[in-house]
């Protein structure tokens, strides 16, 4: 049938159309799907809608078909006749069957649409139910929950709709702190999964280290430079600031150090994966950070990133000279780079994601179609989208519906 042939009355039942949900449960194996369908195949239904799930070897597939026409010259009813086919069939599967008549197709989505991300460690029975109630308390419909890793952290996504995204995400998000789970609320669509470009800080966010208390204790002073650091992190110290009165303190210290610093760094852990599952499925990713380049630069080599930007240590004669050149790489600039590394990428702000944890990346973090606080403070968890507060940076691919399955298979495609 050609398009131009589809009209409503074919592609769509009506609601006075009788229709059949047929539902068959047991031991999955090989073969059931194609049997049913073979089974109705013999009285010429159309299907409306499919569904299926497998857990732990046990199927439930539903199948809601228009009612059989009368057939001519035979005995009996021809819905008779189908439904003692089907529970036949079923028996000879050592399956269960449920047929439920009715009209018309199934009843219309709310308006408002959006996948609800739940991360536990572990997920409980309690915290699973407490989140079904919010979500109905927002008038929102679960319509489907599947999971989409079991490891290192339990991920289920909730498909809702009949309540905005916004409503659900400011009801949930205090339920999330209060359960102590992480929910994500983001919009359903195609932008979604059109998400193409993701920009990462740098200290405590893709690596475990801050960088310029790496440089200190080298130069003796790392227990000042961390106290500046920790409330320049907490939104009590200007950003440029404090970068310059850390810095400073570095001054003399041999170049050498940088090579060694670059030794130093470590990986948060699944951020490796995060990066190579990313890239393998088209995105682009990129890093912004408050640190300095001579860091970066390497990161961006060894993890082949699209984008990098930071600040650079002023070398002179050998030495770190205490200053840093160029245009800081403070809150503000983040944001900056953002925009442009969308631009360069082609990508709208929309469809970017950006990851941190410290109060200058907020800018960044809402200036992005969605903001994840990473083991972030609480001003940051506060003022983002959504958190993560689990020790992987990895766990940010469920937020954007990848699932483990997806995960492995990028990694086993590395070159």
């Amino acid at each position: 049938m050609s398009a131009s042939q589809i009209t409503p009355a074919t592609a769509v039942p009506g609601d006075d159309v009788p229709t059949l949900l047929v539902k068959i449960f047991g031991k999955d194996r090989p073969g059931i799907t194609a049997g049913l369908f073979d089974t109705l195949a013999a009285y010429s239904v159309d299907v409306v809608d499919i569904e299926q799930v497998v857990t732990r070897g046990r199927i439930t597939l539903c199948a809601l078909v228009t009612a059989p026409s009368p057939a001519e010259g035979s005995s009996g009813s021809a819905e008779g006749n189908l439904r003692a086919t089907v529970h036949s069939w079923a028996e000879s599967m050592s399956l269960q069957a449920e047929i439920i008549s009715g009209r018309g197709d199934n009843r219309p989505r709310g308006t408002g649409r959006s996948h609800v991300t739940v991360l536990g460690h572990p997920l409980t029975a309690e915290t699973t139910a407490a989140i079904a109630a919010a979500i109905t308390a927002t008038g929102g419909n679960i319509d489907r929950i599947f999971r989409l890793a079991k490891y290192p952290v339990t991920a289920v996504e909730f498909a809702v709709s009949g309540a905005q995204t916004a409503t659900l995400r400011s009801v949930l998000a205090p339920e999330a702190a209060q359960l102590g789970v992480d929910i994500a609320v983001v919009a359903a669509g195609l932008q979604r999964r059109a998400q193409r470009l993701v920009v990462m800080d740098v200290d405590s966010t893709l690596i475990q280290d801050e960088v310029i208390e790496l440089f200190a204790a080298h130069a003796g002073c790392e227990a000042e430079v961390a106290e500046v650091t920790a409330a320049a992190m907490r939104g009590e110290l200007d950003f440029e600031q404090s970068l310059h009165a850390r810095v400073e303190l570095l001054g003399g210290l041999d170049a050498s150090v940088v090579e060694a610093v670059r030794k130093e760094v470590r990986l948060t852990p699944g951020a490796r994966t995060l990066v190579r599952t990313l890239k393998r499925l088209g995105y682009q990713v990129g890093v912004v950070s408050g640190g300095f380049t001579q860091v970066t630069d390497a990161l961006q080599e060894e993890l082949g990133l699209d984008f990098a930007s930071a600040n650079t240590l002023e070398i002179v004669d050998g030495k770190l000279t205490g200053r840093v050149t160029g245009e800081i790489v403070d809150r503000a600039g983040k944001a900056r780079l953002l925009r442009s590394f969308a631009q360069q990428a082609g990508v709208p702000l929309a469809q970017t994601v950006a990851i941190g944890d410290g109060a200058n990346d907020l800018d960044m973090l809402n200036t992005a179609g969605l903001g994840v606080a990473f083991n972030a403070k609480p001003v940051v968890r506060e003022a983002a989208h959504t958190a993560v507060n689990v020790p992987f940076l990895d766990t940010v691919l469920y937020l954007l519906g990848i699932t483990r399955e997806e995960v492995e298979a990028a990694e086993t495609h590395v070159g």
